[in-house]
């Protein structure tokens, strides 16, 4: 092979990265979200004001501002309704499969889901079934080739989000 094509990587410039892919559905956030997302922000913008500007590290943190910038300013804060009993974006739902497996879980926005606490995305399969749906109601899930009932047990507005204590 020519040595034309061929880049020497001498280090002196930080590193390309690809931006962090941004969600196509709109950027819907509950108070407890959006402070997470302006809490990342601070945290990078001092992270970056003490990094090496030529760095790789600076690069990256740069990269994360620009996206969390971006979902700061994309952010559509939603409260949940009080008065609706149905399953709703903000809401704590318990639901039990029919395989008897009882479950509570958080409806948030993206990028404040963390499955492994009980939160997940408003546009998570389970959240989507889910939404509308009244404590005593049960839906079908496709997961794949098999289906699922879901029964939802109880649905309560969670005090980070405007819930009572």
């Amino acid at each position: 092979m020519s040595r034309a094509f061929v880049r020497e990587d001498d280090g002196s410039r930080p590193e390309t990265l690809p931006e962090i892919p941004v969600s196509a559905a709109p950027n819907l956030v509950t108070p407890r979200g959006l402070g997470l997302i302006a809490a990342e922000i601070d945290r990078l913008g001092a992270a970056l004001a003490e990094a090496d500007p030529e760095s790789d590290a600076a690069a990256r943190l740069r990269r994360d501002l620009r996206y969390w910038n971006l979902r700061h300013a994309t952010a559509r804060l939603t409260h949940p309704a009080p008065e609706t009993e149905a399953v709703q974006f903000g809401a704590r739902v318990t639901y039990e499969t029919d395989e008897g497996e009882r479950k509570t879980v958080i409806i948030t926005g993206e990028d404040e889901a963390d499955p492994a606490s009980g939160r997940i995305a408003y546009t998570a399969p389970v959240a989507r079934a889910l939404t509308g749906v009244e404590p005593g109601a049960s839906v079908t899930l496709k997961l794949g080739p098999r289906e699922v009932e879901l029964e939802v047990i109880a649905v309560d507005i969670p005090p980070e989000n405007g819930g009572a204590a």
